[in-house]
């Protein structure tokens, strides 16, 4: 059905704009939707290939025909309309057909797109047979089949190895059957052998596939070190000198080096609530990652310049109280073995067979370790993808595996570039997109399995109407059959989870948010602006008055003041403002100006408070002045945009808070309890996060300029610096490469309020 009665009103899709349909579908579930003829509720419908309509609960052909002679009569009517009498025009009737809109919006629903850069599909010999080799045929009768290039790769044991593996080429099998194959077959001892991994998963994995090889005993698999750069290199430190590196002295959590960090920013002079610690902790580790002592680094800006500062204290705390974290790890071994030769050699010698996984992501100490290690030997075998490298900011480089082969002149390479995951459409179409980077190896992906599903492109309206779309979706064909776990949605960054989590918190789907920290209401932007609203509401707001002191250029310490003032003048903690001494004219009159306005914020639509707060209460200029805090990801002024997109479907503040309280209360509840969560569940997860997995079917959404490629890859890409949107174009073919059946992409056209552009990853 195209017609039915909303708000008492009688509504026509064909002239409600897509701005409403998230608030059409809102008031549909709360039973505001009702038939046009026999007034029974209906349900209003969007999905993501077909054009939104109105669907009865029972046989609709009688309402059908009611409301198409219903509005057989209203064209009737018209016919009153431009009559004019004694020379006046009469005004024209108004259609009952017509819904008030937005009139900023000029967007139609538009038609999914089919992915048509697929080429034509070859299917793949069987080669399997031409393989001659008893090993082989064991590892067969064992069910693990290797194809003519993986079998090349395992039996390919002395010397540099370069194994260029794709997405899911199989490559966990290939580096497992090596190590089985050095072991069994050349007689090679286990303890000789050093497999480094990137997780401590993927290594219980590694030793797990092991034991079901042929002829390999479990006392094999326990003398083989397989585990992570910074698992293995600890055990050498803990080994020669335990007392120093004993795990007391750990600094094994975050909040740990961010005491110590806020311990100098206090001295500093930084506010605990406005710097942006976590974003200097993590250039702090890129600076250790690439071995950028204090005293070489130059600060880009004033955030550099407050960073270099805690860097240099930070080092100093931890020297004298004898702490260390995780990145001294692997300095304080790289470091051990190059000033002490003679323990160096015997290193060498005890691994005389070194592989590393995801080669692509390692870091410039990892690198040298591995290198420094593998003299002079070079047994050295590096498995990885160029076109997977996703961790600049951690201080990996594709640079190494793109010089391994100049490093290492006598490398042998292979590439795996059969992919045993997606079929042909998702292969092809990933292919073509990552194909227009510059820096990358010359490859050609190819899938073993054919289908008819094409990738799709849709065009929801905004970031809510996405995630109604997409959760629909699953719901369908969950109800067809479809597990939970069949399903991933993937995001560029955290806060673009915000709208389906929200969504999904309302059904009774199971899903699992693959992220730590609080929920976007929580994010510091948004907090300043929510606890305005808080105020308005209840001016003696204790903890909305804490988080919006920042905004109004106060310290935290005056919140003592107002705490007393409020007692002693017996005033709410809002009216004290205007009751604090010791501040400067300017401030004083700014506060006795602003504080009048708070009872007004109450009275305003939620959308139209937010608008209030930002240009009559002088959150832009704390916005302004406060920038991103060198944190190119998250800016304060893209959360107030995604803030105003959350509110707009809301109509009163005090409801909007109400309903943010519960989004936190059940962000806190999910996020605790997701390692409790077993069976099925819907992954949520960056696309970061979800590297090295796969899955049925994958969502990636937000794929616009600005979402994926992010902003800040395009400004630095405006400077003429092209990493950065390479880096990107990696990240899109990750997210796409996570598909085994299917991949729908989705392109809002909207985007924190403003039109988007199609990524030009799309184009």
């Amino acid at each position: 059905m195209e017609v039915a009665y909303w708000n008492e009103r009688l509504v026509q899709l064909t002239k409600v704009e897509p701005s409403q349909y998230q608030q059409l579908y809102r008031d549909s579930k709360r039973g505001k939707v009702t038939c046009a003829h026999c007034r029974e509720i209906i349900a209003f419908s969007v999905s993501i290939e077909q054009p939104p309509l109105f669907v009865h609960p029972h046989d609709d052909t009688v309402c059908q025909k009611a409301v198409q002679s219903l509005l057989e009569h209203e064209d009737q009517m018209k016919s009153v309309v431009n009559k004019t009498t004694v020379g006046f025009r009469l005004p024209e009737r108004r259609s009952i057909t017509n819904v008030a809109t937005n009139s900023r919006s000029k967007i139609q629903w538009k038609k999914p797109e089919i992915v048509c850069r697929i080429s034509s599909f070859e299917e793949q010999r069987d080669d399997q047979q031409i393989i001659s080799d008893p090993y082989y045929d064991k590892l067969a009768k064992r069910g693990f089949m290797l194809d003519h290039y993986q079998w090349e790769a395992v039996k390919s044991t002395d010397g540099p190895l370069l194994i260029l593996a794709g997405a899911g080429s199989g490559k966990t099998r290939v580096l497992t059957a090596r190590a089985a194959y050095m072991m069994t077959e050349k007689q090679i001892p286990a303890n000789r052998l050093l497999l480094v991994t990137f997780t401590a998963k993927a290594a219980r994995e590694m030793k797990e596939r092991m034991l079901q090889y042929p002829n390999l005993h479990p006392k094999d698999t326990r003398q083989l070190l397989v585990g992570t750069f910074h698992s293995i290199f600890y055990k050498i430190l803990l080994h020669h000198d335990p007392n120093r590196w004993h795990q007391e002295r750990l600094l094994k959590w975050e909040w740990q080096k961010e005491k110590i960090a806020k311990q100098i920013g206090r001295d500093l002079g930084l506010e605990e609530k406005e710097f942006a610690y976590d974003q200097a902790l993590t250039q702090i580790g890129w600076w250790k990652n690439n071995l950028i002592v204090p005293e070489k680094v130059i600060p880009k800006d004033l955030f550099e310049e407050r960073t270099l500062h805690i860097y240099k204290q930070y080092e100093s705390i931890k020297a004298n109280e004898q702490l260390f974290d995780f990145d001294d790890m692997l300095i304080g071994c790289y470091q051990f073995l190059a000033e002490n030769s003679s323990l160096l050699e015997k290193y060498q010698e005890r691994f005389s067979y070194i592989s590393v996984d995801e080669f692509q992501d390692i870091n410039l100490v990892q690198y040298k370790m591995v290198r420094m290690l593998a003299e002079p030997q070079n047994n050295l075998c590096v498995v990885g993808d160029d076109d997977q490298s996703i961790y600049s900011f951690r201080g990996s480089n594709p640079e190494y595996i793109l010089n391994f082969k100049t490093d290492f002149a006598t490398t042998k390479t292979v590439i795996l570039a059969k992919n045993y995951r997606s079929v042909h459409s998702i292969v092809s179409a990933a292919s073509h997109v990552i194909s227009k980077n510059k820096h990358r190896y010359d490859k050609k992906l190819s899938a073993l399995t054919n289908s008819s599903f094409m990738p799709l492109i849709f065009f929801p309206y905004d970031e809510e109407l996405e995630a109604t779309m997409i959760v629909e979706d699953m719901k369908k064909r969950i109800s067809q059959g479809a597990k939970p776990s069949d399903f991933a949605i993937l995001y560029r960054t955290n806060v673009s989870t915000r709208a389906l989590f929200e969504r999904l918190v309302h059904t009774s789907l199971p899903f699992i948010v693959e992220q730590e920290g609080d929920s976007f209401y929580q994010r510091k932007t948004v907090k300043k602006i929510l606890a305005y609203m808080k105020l308005s509401i209840n001016p003696n707001d204790t903890e909305a008055m804490g988080d919006l002191i920042g905004a109004l250029f106060l310290k935290q310490e005056v919140l003592r003041d107002l705490k007393a003032l409020s007692i002693i003048e017996d005033c709410s903690l809002v009216e004290a403002l205007t009751k604090l001494t010791k501040l400067a004219p300017f401030q004083l009159k700014k506060l006795k100006t602003i504080v009048p306005l708070f009872t007004k914020i109450a009275t305003l639509k939620p959308v139209e408070a937010i608008d209030f707060i930002e240009k009559e209460m002088g959150l832009t200029d704390y916005l302004k002045k406060q920038g991103n805090e060198g944190n190119t990801m998250d800016k304060g002024s893209d959360d107030v945009r995604d803030l105003r997109v959350a509110a707009q479907s809301h109509t009163s503040v005090i409801e909007f808070l109400d309903y943010v309280d519960h989004i936190i209360h059940k962000h806190k509840e999910i996020v605790a309890n997701k390692n409790r969560v077993t069976g099925e569940a819907i992954q949520l997860m960056t696309i970061h996060r979800s590297k090295g997995l796969e899955f049925n079917h994958v969502y990636v959404i937000g794929v616009v300029d600005g979402g994926i490629p992010h902003d800040y890859a395009l400004d630095a890409w405006r400077d003429g610096d092209d990493e950065p949107i390479e880096e990107e174009r990696r990240l899109m073919y990750v997210a796409m490469t996570r598909a085994k059946e299917a991949l729908y992409i989705s392109v809002p056209s909207m985007r924190r309020g403003k039109k988007a552009v199609r990524s030009r990853f799309l184009r």
